[in-house]
């Protein structure tokens, strides 16, 4: 496409990416997916022709449309662009793109704004679930200026409470897809768990790392990315995801003990590279891990007590704080984030 298209750079979380209004770009998926890896200058390891910033986090695009839903007030698809292969997909959601999903939609007249608070329901297209999203709108406006920081953003910005909805299995079908919480894998005790996000958890200790090593220095680890690609790719058909190969879930999140006083510190694979932080939804996903009795992040996690329970999944670069509820019975009923973004840009993209 050599015209513009209308296009909002945005931060969400500590994710970057293009938020499109969908009648904006091609109805036909493979146009649509061309124009994109254009517009991030993929595949090339710099993504010097394009937008991307040369990293899966800053390589993502969201689409959004109005719902004729009852429980939804917009759609949101979330695109990963990869950065040094011609490949787009929607095998995965993203929960850092999703807090920039809802100032957006308001921006764009998808969602009458409220004096003070705006509350925006979003169905979530990759994984069918539904997530509220309360967007700082004093005085009619969105702000992205706020005192609410997060780990992995330098400045701080406007808080946007994220409250997920029934998001156990929404891509495997299952919390538990195997229907246990661990599973022996190439030798190995792993869990394979989707609250949101499809990600095998295994234990730092097991696979001859500490876990507290350097993302620089786990992506410089060919052995050890070798050994957690044949793990992904056996635990790929046992999650009921298929061929695994060319998706980017699930991921690799390989825990360890708490250094900072949250509930474990982990250190993500994207699947290929290591993630300066951890997604939203992984991290409700190793959280949910924390609580599994017998799973092998269970007998080394901090778990606070209580049915409300505030847990810091930490990474690279802090800690991601989350909010699961659980019932009597332990089991968890609702999971919450706290997440920030910012507008970058507002305009026309362009690709080749």
């Amino acid at each position: 496409m050599s015209d513009g298209v209308r296009c909002m750079w945005m931060r969400g979380g500590t994710s970057k990416g293009g938020v499109f209004l969908a009648d904006d770009l091609p109805s036909d998926t493979a146009a649509r997916n061309a124009f994109l890896l254009g517009v991030m200058g993929s595949p090339d390891p710099r993504q010097i022709d394009g937008l991307g910033g040369a990293d899966p986090l800053t390589s993502k695009v969201a689409i959004v449309s109005p719902s004729a839903r009852d429980d939804a007030d917009i759609e949101y698809l979330f695109l990963q662009v990869f950065v040094d292969q011609a490949l787009v997909t929607d095998a995965q959601g993203c929960g850092n793109m999703l807090a920039a999903v809802g100032p957006f939609a308001i921006e764009r007249g998808l969602v009458p704004v409220q004096d003070g608070e705006t509350s925006v329901r979003i169905y979530m297209a990759n994984t069918g679930k539904v997530a509220v999203a309360r967007v700082a709108t004093p005085d009619g406006r969105v702000t992205y200026r706020g005192e609410a920081r997060i780990d992995g953003v330098p400045a701080t910005a406007a808080a946007v409470p994220l409250e997920f909805l029934d998001v156990a299995g929404s891509s495997c079908g299952a919390l538990l897809p195997t229907g246990r919480p661990v599973d022996m894998i190439d030798g190995l005790a792993v869990t394979c768990i989707d609250n949101g996000m499809p990600v095998v958890v295994l234990a730092a200790s097991d696979i001859g790392i500490t876990g507290y090593e350097t993302r620089e220095e786990l992506d410089a680890n060919t052995e050890l990315k070798a050994r957690l690609e044949v793990i992904r790719l056996i635990a790929g058909p046992m999650m009921n995801l298929g061929d695994v190969t060319q998706k980017s879930v699930p991921k690799m999140t390989i825990v360890a003990p708490s250094r900072n006083g949250g509930a474990i510190t982990t250190r993500t694979f994207i699947p290929h590279r290591c993630h300066a932080s951890i997604g939203v939804f992984g991290a409700v996903s190793v959280a949910t891990a924390c609580l599994l009795p017998g799973a092998p992040v269970a007998d080394i996690a901090n778990v606070p007590p209580g049915s409300e329970k505030i847990m810091l999944i930490e990474h690279p670069s802090g800690a991601t704080p989350t909010i699961l509820s659980v019932d009597e019975e332990g089991a968890v009923t609702s999971a919450g984030m706290l997440r920030t973004a910012r507008k970058l840009f507002d305009g026309e993209v362009f690709a080749q």
